[in-house]
């Protein structure tokens, strides 16, 4: 039973390792409990107002969530590594008892010990390999604390991306109100919208957490001007001039793009690009411009 419980703690540790990488360096990789942590707190905004976070804070909320998860797995995983080998393979300050201080709350003090590399002193490893895992969960804590920060490092400068870019298109929306419907339209503009919208394409794919943020304004929602963005491109190849049509291609293959990635990995929707586009707003709590 002893190495059975250090056996379970080790496997939590290594579900810990695994979902870091595939969360922060793995591009294109997903770790599962991650996703499945933010995914909970997604469902979460879905309740009744008077029980939801808000809708600004959801993203943030499914970092921490995910953060608080990975600390509990570290903090839980040695902890089951190290009772089994209390109080035998520690070394007890003078003034404690080691009979008395050999439980599971115990394992869990001296592995929150460790972790946040405080060093109290008043629980040490005896020797043996417990004297080479307490320093190396030490270095797990502070690769914990890196994870974290590097992560928000990550994820706010896609968020400002897909940011600009539909306050982009909004801008643009209201030049071509008042100067009329593709007069305002240059081949430079369908290419810098088609390349705005392969790096939210990109984003998306190597950072999925940013889908989970949500937008109180509309117009600084993606999910709300994505539909926009599909329009102009019809509109402008259905135009007649000869220098929009590549660039309007471009820009119709990008939302083409973008939308499925969303459909099939957010959304998990079948359906038309018209559907999908209206399941992401929907889903992101606005109406489509």
């Amino acid at each position: 039973m002893a190495w059975l419980a250090s056996a379970l703690g080790a496997a939590l540790v290594v579900v810990f390792v695994r979902d870091v990488f595939h969360t922060l360096w793995h591009p294109g990789g997903r770790g599962r409990l991650s996703r499945g942590v933010m995914g909970a707190v997604w469902r979460l905004s879905k309740l009744p107002r008077r029980l939801r976070p808000a809708a600004t804070l959801t993203g943030p909320l499914a970092m921490a969530a995910v953060i608080a998860t990975w600390a509990v797995l570290v903090v839980v995983g040695w902890a089951l590594i190290y009772w089994p080998h209390l109080p035998g393979g520690f070394l007890y300050s003078p003034g404690l008892d080691p009979d008395a201080n050999a439980g599971l709350a115990d394992a869990l003090y001296l592995s929150l010990v460790a972790v946040t590399t405080l060093g109290l002193g008043d629980i040490v490893p005896a020797g043996g390999w417990l004297r080479l895992a307490v320093p190396l969960q030490a270095l797990v804590g502070f690769g914990l604390l890196t994870a974290a920060v590097s992560w928000v490092l990550q994820v706010y400068p896609a968020l400002s991306r897909r940011r600009v870019l539909a306050i982009e298109m909004a801008l643009l929306r209201g030049a071509e109100q008042s100067a009329g419907p593709t007069s305002v339209i240059s081949p430079s503009l369908l290419e810098h919208l088609a390349a705005g919208l392969v790096q939210v394409r990109v984003d998306l794919t190597q950072y999925a957490e940013t889908y989970y943020f949500k937008e109180g304004d509309s117009s600084a929602s993606l999910s709300a001007s994505l539909a926009y963005a599909g329009e102009l491109a019809a509109r402008t190849q259905a135009s007649g001039r000869a220098e929009l049509q590549l660039p309007a291609t471009l820009l119709a293959d990008a939302v083409d793009d973008l939308v499925r990635v969303v459909g099939e990995q957010f959304l998990h929707v079948d359906g038309s690009r018209a559907d999908v586009m209206a399941a992401f707003a929907a889903d992101h709590g606005h109406e489509q411009v």
